[in-house]
């Protein structure tokens, strides 16, 4: 199949594989209370809520939650030493911040946020069907020995190209479920030998993201033990992932930083099939309104949210059906078709969406661990472009006239999304560096 993609200033740049932005300027709801969107703005302060609940069962079972209260939590880092490094040292880029979803405890990905979530709720709702647990119970029943034999009789699976699967494999385990993980040919080896320790089991296929979720939903029908956590549809993972808003709310607080129409908040996501930064982007609208700006990060090759968004297609289009090539070194990215769910959702709340060079990863990388001290992924990196997109390009100004924001650069505050990191092992990460350095170098 392929597929003509409408004229946009970004489409000669997507189709040759070159870095661009797009704007998203189709039709706006008036908000997330919009009675068009699949969804409820309440569900957002409900995962909160959830989150709060589960926090005494998380602390019992992963002791490393302890000093936060049984919360995934990452920190918020001001860029004071990278953002020279990256050249965002002139007074129009604000204040520019990192969200440090890379050390994420537990899982060491945003993928945490989601995965762990999700599996925890489905354990909830399986002590209560069970009668194991009460509506309004002490969820701490659920870390028993009885649970667990009880949560030994079913198998929870998912189609992943590694962040997604350790997160929900560590959940799984962690509860005494069986854990199968659908790994897509994209999948790094380390992800699946440290899914395969912790007693995983791990389908490897011999074909990309979509197809392995396919297989995995595919089983999961079939075999009424088998819980199917779905990345393309599911409103758990959604949401779970929409709770990190409140999170960075109060960082940003924190950290002197006020949000309204007169100092905006950027926010760039690296995306995959949508769902994290998807539930990301809607959580900080309920909180910030038109006063927060988000924008999906892609690889050049594997840009299925611009594809889609652009296309204007209530029909999913994938990159192979525009003639990109769906290869990148950021796995966690290498997806060819955007959640469908996420899609319909984004449609009306997204601002753009901007596509960087898997070169750019590595020495971003690079220079992360060597003015930051932080240990990323290529993909965690993608975010790193979002300021400059914004501040230098024709359609980064575009954007900025659009909404009335030219002379408000300076009052600004940028948040630069990192998602996964922390578990790479040193020998995969000193090749990360090496490449970054040699690619820093060259550029220098």
């Amino acid at each position: 199949m392929t597929f003509s993609l409408p004229d946009s200033p970004a489409k000669d740049d997507l189709l040759a594989g070159r870095p661009t932005l797009w704007l998203n300027t189709g039709p706006r709801c008036a908000g997330i209370t919009d009675s068009s969107l699949p969804i409820r703005s309440t569900q957002v302060a409900e995962a909160e809520t959830n989150w709060q609940r589960l926090a005494p069962l998380l602390q019992s079972i992963f002791p490393q939650l302890e000093a936060l209260g049984g919360r995934i939590r990452s920190e918020l880092i001001e860029a004071d030493k990278l953002r020279h490094a990256l050249g965002y040292s002139a007074p129009d880029y604000g204040r520019i911040f990192i969200k440090a979803d890379g050390d994420l405890p537990v899982a060491g990905s945003i993928k945490a946020r989601g995965g762990i979530y999700e599996v925890f709720m489905f354990a909830v709702r399986l002590g209560q069907e069970s009668g194991l647990l009460d509506k309004d119970g002490d969820l701490l029943a659920l870390a028993s020995e009885s649970a667990r034999a009880l949560f030994g009789q079913y198998a929870i699976a998912v189609g992943s190209t590694g962040n997604l699967g350790l997160s929900v494999g560590i959940a799984a385990r962690s509860l005494g479920f069986k854990a199968v993980v659908h790994m897509s040919t994209d999948a790094k080896q380390w992800k699946v030998d440290r899914l395969i320790r912790m007693g995983a089991e791990v389908v490897r296929h011999k074909s990309d993201y979509t197809a392995a979720v396919d297989h995995a939903r595919n089983n999961a029908a079939a075999d009424p033990a088998i819980y199917f956590v779905d990345d393309e549809r599911s409103e758990l993972l959604f949401f779970g992932y929409s709770a990190a808003a409140q999170e960075l709310a109060a960082q940003l607080t924190e950290a002197g930083v006020v949000v309204d129409a007169g100092r905006p908040l950027f926010v760039y996501l690296p995306c995959g099939i949508g769902g994290a930064p998807g539930g990301v982007a809607y959580g900080l609208k309920a909180i910030f309104g038109d006063a927060v700006h988000c924008f999906f990060v892609e690889p050049v090759q594997s840009p299925c949210a611009m594809v889609q968004m652009m296309s204007g297609s209530d029909e999913l289009v994938s990159v192979y059906d525009v003639g990109l090539t769906n290869r990148t070194e950021a796995d966690g990215m290498a997806v060819a078709r955007m959640s469908s769910f996420v899609a319909k959702v984004m449609k009306p709340l997204l601002s753009g969406i901007l596509t960087v060079e898997d070169d750019d990863l590595f020495c971003w990388l690079w220079q992360a661990h060597f003015c930051q001290g932080l240990q990323l992924e290529p993909s965690a990196t993608a975010s790193f472009a979002g300021p400059s997109f914004i501040v230098n390009s024709h359609q980064g100004q575009a954007y900025l006239t659009a909404h009335g924001l030219v002379d408000k650069s300076a009052l600004a505050a940028h948040v630069l999304w990192t998602t996964g990191g922390a578990f790479v092992p040193q020998e995969q990460f000193d090749s990360f560096l090496k490449r970054g350095a040699s690619l820093a170098r060259v550029q220098a």
